[in-house]
């Protein structure tokens, strides 16, 4: 089993925590008031806002070399809400793997709402978590933390489908956003 660090303590934290936590696997949330404890998970999963990432790096970016960092933001121009505030050949996976050499940068979660995550189904389909990353090894064993939490896990490809998965991860939070479906709702995979 993995022991795995969750740095945001909001829905998605939660939920990720609950999916890992269910598959047998050791969390720690880390959240605004732990700034001083170390980050000990072998994975540490970023459950904040795009814009709190450079904040977080800085502070912790040391402390996650050698480990698996799981980014699920999904960088939106949350002034407008109407469009990805990275370059367009780009991701904020692409950023944070830049700016973290030394790990193992992966994309996922973002594609997924906590209430999703947290059910296990999106309307009559279960609940798929699309995974992007250089990085075989990683993948699998994020993979295994979604499947031993009762969840289904695709690989999406190599850390370039980040781009990809950001813009499905923006399209699906303005149709909420938009009420156009639910927050407990959202797109699933049929095969």
């Amino acid at each position: 089993m993995a022991h795995i660090s969750i740095i945001g303590t909001g829905n998605m934290g939660q939920a990720i925590a609950g999916i890992a936590s269910k598959g047998g696997n050791s969390v720690e949330l880390l959240g605004q008031s732990d700034a001083d404890k170390p980050v000990t998970g072998d994975v540490v999963v970023l459950a904040v806002p795009y814009p709190a990432v450079a904040d977080v790096l800085r502070a912790r970016g040391d402390s996650l070399a050698g480990k698996v960092v799981v980014d699920i933001t999904n960088p939106l121009d949350f002034t407008t809400f109407d469009s990805l505030t990275v370059p367009a050949d780009s991701s904020a996976a692409a950023e944070i793997a830049a700016a973290l050499p030394q790990s193992r940068v992966l994309k996922a979660f973002n594609t997924t709402f906590a209430a999703t995550l947290t059910s296990g189904v999106v309307g009559p389909l279960p609940t798929t978590v699309l995974i992007a990353g250089d990085d075989a090894d990683a993948k699998a064993l994020l993979a295994g933390i979604v499947t031993a939490g009762g969840l289904r896990a695709v690989d999406a490809g190599s850390l370039r489908r980040a781009r990809e998965l950001e813009a499905v991860g923006f399209l699906q939070l303005t149709l909420a956003a938009g009420e156009k479906i639910s927050w407990t709702g959202g797109f699933g995979l049929v095969n």
